[in-house]
């Protein structure tokens, strides 16, 4: 059994309202991250390297040296714009990782909850395990989550493996467990030219999106650029710069697949 340092997961401080997170930045008006309109917070830390990811200044851990905030601060704050929500808006958790902050993020979705606040949750899901003590602490996570934005980049594992540094078996057992949860969930692929368009693997991740119940949304996400002058500010090698933006006809392909239309 491993501990959470051993996992590389960052603990908040305290419990309850008083626990706090790591956070990189927030959004005050989402309209892409899940139902309606919703506060975004962007989380600190992840371990992927995807060669596409245009957040590339959340993937530090944070330091225990870092002033980090609290459920309560945050909630005030997401709470100041809740007029503009709506009956479907809320909070996002993104990241970074916001698994890696599992214990923050616990006492940040209960207490919004305590709110009457809608809560979501956009991972993927790299820190996933059905080990202890992440899998009781992932369970007990779910209780409070409404929607969860999953983003599965490539269905072969070893392809997965080049895009960002890790595997996708435990990355695909989590879908599986939020199917047997009944959590409602929204697939994301990201769709790369050459690197996650090839037709014949979109048709196994559809076939394996139909083996889940509860998968409300598919979404295509056409590649862009507009994280690259982060790369370089960070002094980061981007490796897909060669690499065009997809075509009108290469995401209708690539919807037409994965969401049927």
């Amino acid at each position: 059994m491993k501990d959470s340092k051993t996992l590389g997961l960052t603990s908040p401080q305290g419990g309850g309202a008083s626990a706090s997170l790591y956070v990189h930045s927030t959004e005050s008006f989402g309209s892409v991250d899940g139902p309606g309109i919703r506060f975004i917070i962007f989380l600190k830390g992840c371990h992927m390297r995807c060669r596409y990811c245009h957040n590339p200044d959340t993937w530090r851990m944070a330091g225990a040296e870092e002033k980090a905030t609290t459920v309560t601060e945050l909630l005030d704050q997401a709470e100041r714009y809740r007029a503009y929500w709506g009956d479907k808006g809320g909070i996002t958790v993104s990241g970074g990782e916001a698994l890696l902050q599992i214990d923050g993020l616990i006492a940040l979705f209960e207490e919004a909850h305590r709110r009457g606040i809608n809560t979501c949750l956009d991972t993927a899901a790299q820190p996933f395990t059905r080990r202890e003590p992440f899998y009781g602490k992932f369970l007990r996570l779910m209780q409070s989550t409404d929607t969860v934005l999953l983003d599965l980049k490539h269905i072969d594992s070893e392809a997965h493996r080049q895009l960002t540094g890790h595997g996708n078996e435990n990355i695909l057992d989590c879908a599986r467990c939020l199917s047997d949860l009944g959590v409602p969930v929204w697939i994301r692929h990201v769709l790369v030219p050459g690197v996650t368009d090839d037709e014949d693997q979109l048709h196994r991740l559809r076939a394996f999106i139909d083996t889940l119940n509860n998968v409300e949304r598919v979404e295509v996400l056409p590649y862009h650029t507009l994280g690259v002058y982060k790369w370089e500010e960070l002094g980061i090698p981007y490796t897909l710069k060669d690499v065009p933006t997809p075509s009108k006809e290469q995401v209708a392909c690539a919807e037409e697949i994965l969401c049927g239309k």
